[in-house]
């Protein structure tokens, strides 16, 4: 397994953002993460990455990636690592990206930290992700390129090294839909190409579905549903999901309004007690208040979509 997350806790202070992680990604596949604002999504990938800012930090759990435990390596060792072998790309490239430098200085920056290679690759990498007049682009500063560009751009940074395993963050937010089909697939191409292992956390279902090997589904600093994508889209397990699927707008139906979530995600400091998700639950039970339902894998039955590897964490889904 490429990549190995287990029951990862992250904390802010005394208060817990992502708590008891379970994931996995292997070599060639993608994972898609999904789940509101607010779910851990990207504290989850920050966690793995080791770039959380005081007071953040990891408080228990195990991140092994190609046989190494990523929260024991050195400062030093985790740098040389990231960026060569682990690569992200951020949510927001207009914040991401130096405004002061020009995209060939940021790159070939990147390139040189890890012996990489220099202005001859930078081009290279730019001209995979389809940048029109890749030489012309080095030279150009962040705020004179598009939204689009911007985000080749720090897919260019993210995969120039060649990295086993890419982490992206909302690749395609405030993209229009055109330009966003294109970063997908730009995305199934390169990974194609180099066989790189891929997180991918959105919000958008139709992405996940597009693209995802196994889904991840987290709420409130939780996993708690996650199945082979086929799986989770014909026959979700958990409430939550089933309610993310019936909020999308269907051609087949005539309906004036679509169906919504009553209700927040949670704060981490104002998490309830038992079940995370039991206050916006139509299925709510008293004992889903008691104590948190752990993820159990679902037994294979021929009523059911569900195959091997489908697990869900609420006391109503079948064992």
């Amino acid at each position: 397994m490429l990549l190995s997350v287990s029951d990862l806790a992250t904390s802010f202070g005394a208060t817990r953002a992502v708590d008891g992680v379970s994931i996995e990604v292997a070599a060639g596949r993608t994972l898609g993460i999904v789940g509101e604002s607010g779910c851990g999504k990207s504290v989850l990938s920050l966690s793995i990455m080791r770039l959380l800012t005081h007071p953040g930090r990891v408080t228990a759990g195990a991140v092994r990636f190609d046989g190494q435990d990523l929260l024991g390596l050195s400062p030093r060792g985790m740098r040389q690592l990231r960026g060569r072998d682990i690569a992200m790309i951020f949510q927001e490239p207009m914040t991401s990206l130096n405004p002061v430098h020009s995209i060939g200085f940021q790159l070939v920056e990147a390139l040189r930290a890890h012996n990489a290679g220099g202005e001859r690759e930078a081009i290279e990498a730019l001209r995979r992700v389809r940048l029109p007049d890749p030489a012309a682009a080095m030279r150009k500063f962040p705020h004179q390129l598009s939204g689009g560009m911007r985000q080749r751009v720090m897919i260019a940074m993210a995969i120039a090294c060649k990295p086993k395993l890419l982490i992206a963050d909302e690749p395609t937010t405030a993209l229009d839909v055109t330009v966003q089909a294109q970063i997908l697939d730009l995305l199934r191409d390169l990974q194609a190409e180099t066989g790189m292992g891929l997180i991918l956390i959105t919000h958008d279902l139709g992405v996940i579905a597009e693209m995802a090997d196994e889904v991840a589904v987290m709420y409130a600093g939780r996993v708690v549903e996650r199945a082979p994508a086929k799986s989770l889209f014909d026959d979700p397990q958990h409430p939550y999901p089933l309610g993310l699927l019936g909020s999308i707008p269907r051609l087949d139906l005539d309906r004036e309004r679509l169906t919504a979530i009553e209700g927040a995600v949670p704060q981490p400091h104002a998490w309830p007690p038992g079940c995370r998700f039991a206050p916006r639950c139509p299925f709510a039970e008293p004992a889903c208040e008691a104590v948190p339902p752990p993820l159990r894998e679902m037994a294979p039955d021929a009523r059911r979509a569900g195959g091997p590897g489908h697990q869900a964490a609420c006391i109503r889904a079948p064992l």
